[in-house]
């Protein structure tokens, strides 16, 4: 094939196509120009048009425009080598070796249709060479960072050869704690030991991974740090991974880890959890030590768990919770109407397809209805309380550091610092009110309680702070708030829906809330009734 006019593209190789070249090269000048309007028009029109790459698959035109608006421009780069083959009359492959600047190679393979505007792209698929240190995930990692500290005589132990990502909000010897805020981590100084968690899965047999990423003092429920970047989401690519564990959620759905070690104040491991498809803990408050942890509000913050499997997340568990014996004896699964109305409609379908599926195995039973007015309230008292309780640990810290705040983090603690002692009173009297209604329709069984109001919305809608993220934000606090507000356990179970009914299943995830101490027999439960080990 001849050699294109500008003399540094390289010689493709293959048979000549007429009009194929020269549309390869205006896709490529504008990709590097990030000429949306000419990215468009280069690529095929409609629904079945593809584009691929390590952060999951686009369908659709429309998807795949939208994405690339989002985005930024893609990263500097030349071909250095190009291949051509023909697929019939009407289609050929392009594949291009890419140099990226800022080093490292990849590949862009190109279908592309031949029609009466001439070539456009119909499947796209890029690959470049990974990052040796991914900062939206990690913020330190080793080979291992930290190996288990379990003694030589004393056995393998219950999580021997385990794999733990560390919420950057507990104690890693020798390490600083950033809370996912760069100012923080530069005033932090190497921790003389590890948070009471981390040592205890050391002692077990288990190793530390890395150090991962948080959302802002782990004060968000989305996982989208203006800081670091989002984590991606392996189970629903291109939606927000959830948060405020959102490094560990993420690193375990990547396995790159086995256990993800965080924190839960209003839903942090339950929202990734569900986000994600993974099993989570939120312990019984005061359960696990949070000795070497970063607070938020200690009287709702635990040290909980994420796992891909039941049966390692009650093994993980066991290590840093007693075993209180059989709490749980023929617990009756309890419903509560009125938490429907938070829930987008495949969520509402998932819950009642699953409850009429556990039915066969446990009773099934609705109590007493829960008014959306209510549960703003008590969602209000959380908040305010969190939020109190948030300027009483950080608040000098914040007032020295507002401009280097993430917007939505920076808003929360604004708020915080409005708030007054007679707004406290009051949200106290409410939460009093709420224990009591809750506890009532807990009794001696299992709430059954949607973790999330939706799926994990989709990046490009997720901006920090902005109305998507804060309208999902304020309904699943209202489902959250539940177990936080009465320190009572919680297990993510995961489950998937189809919203759009094509056959593309997002994760979700049910959360069972139990009596205080009953956090092993929950898993227990868990695990029983979606037919797994544990």
């Amino acid at each position: 094939m001849s050699t294109p006019p500008d003399e540094s593209r390289p010689v493709a190789q293959g048979p000549e196509i007429p009009g194929l070249l020269e549309a390869f090269w205006a896709y490529e000048t504008a990709l590097m120009a990030d000429d949306l309007a000419a990215l468009d028009d280069l690529f095929a029109p409609g629904p079945d048009t593809l584009r691929g790459d390590a952060g999951g698959l686009l369908r659709g035109h429309e998807a795949i425009s939208t994405f690339r608006g989002a985005r930024g421009g893609a990263p500097r780069r030349r071909i250095v080598a190009l291949d051509v083959r023909a697929l019939g009359e009407e289609h050929a492959a392009v594949v291009a070796t890419t140099e990226l600047l800022r080093g490292g190679r990849g590949l862009q393979t190109q279908v592309w249709r031949r029609g009466e505007d001439g070539w456009k792209v119909a499947v796209a698929h890029v690959a470049v060479a990974a990052p040796a240190l991914d900062r939206r995930i990690w913020r330190v990692v080793g080979d291992p960072l930290v190996p288990s500290t379990r003694p030589a005589g004393a056995g393998p132990g219950p999580l021997a050869g385990e794999r733990v990502a560390v919420k950057d909000v507990l104690a890693v010897q020798g390490q600083r704690v950033g809370g996912g805020s760069p100012s923080l981590l530069a005033g932090s100084h190497p921790e003389p030991r590890h948070a009471a968690a981390v040592q205890a899965l050391l002692d077990a047999g288990a190793e530390v991974t890395g150090i991962a990423a948080t959302d802002e003092l782990a004060f968000s429920l989305a996982g989208t740090s203006t800081h670091y970047g989002t984590p991606p989401n392996p189970r629903a690519p291109h939606r927000i991974s959830g948060g405020s564990t959102s490094g560990p959620a993420t690193a375990v759905s990547l396995g790159h880890a086995s256990i993800g070690l965080g924190t839960d104040t209003g839903g942090s491991i339950r929202v990734p959890a569900a986000y994600q498809g993974l099993w989570g803990l939120r312990p019984t408050h005061g359960a696990v030590s949070r000795e070497g942890v970063l607070p938020l509000a200690p009287s709702f913050d635990t040290v909980g768990l994420l796992t891909r499997d039941p049966s390692l997340l009650a093994r993980a568990a066991a290590t840093l919770l007693p075993d209180h014996g059989q709490v749980l004896a023929d617990p009756v699964l309890r419903t509560v109407p009125g938490l429907g109305q938070q829930l987008d409609a495949e969520i509402a379908r998932a819950l009642e397809a699953t409850l009429r599926r556990w039915s066969a195995m446990t009773p099934v039973e609705a109590v007493a209805p829960l008014a959306t007015e209510e549960l703003e309230r008590w969602a209000e008292a959380f908040s305010v309380l969190q939020a109190r309780e948030a300027w009483a640990a950080h608040g000098p810290w914040v007032r020295a550091h507002r401009e280097a705040l993430a917007p939505d983090v920076g808003a929360r603690l604004d708020r915080a610092a409005a708030l007054t002692a007679a707004d406290e009173d009051s949200a106290r009297v409410e939460r009093a009110r709420a224990v009591e209604a809750i506890l009532s329709r807990l009794a001696d069984g299992v709430l059954v309680v949607p973790a999330t109001s939706s799926v994990a919305p989709l990046l490009h809608e997720a901006a920090a702070g902005g109305p998507v993220l804060e309208a999902q934000r304020a309904r699943t606090l209202r489902l959250t708030c539940l177990a936080g507000l009465a320190g009572l356990p919680a297990v993510a179970v995961p489950l998937s829906v189809d919203p759009q009914g094509v056959g593309e299943r997002l994760p979700t995830a049910l959360t069972l809330v139990g009596p205080p101490g009953s956090d092993l027999d929950l898993i227990r439960l868990a695990a029983h009734l979606e037919g797994e080990p544990a």
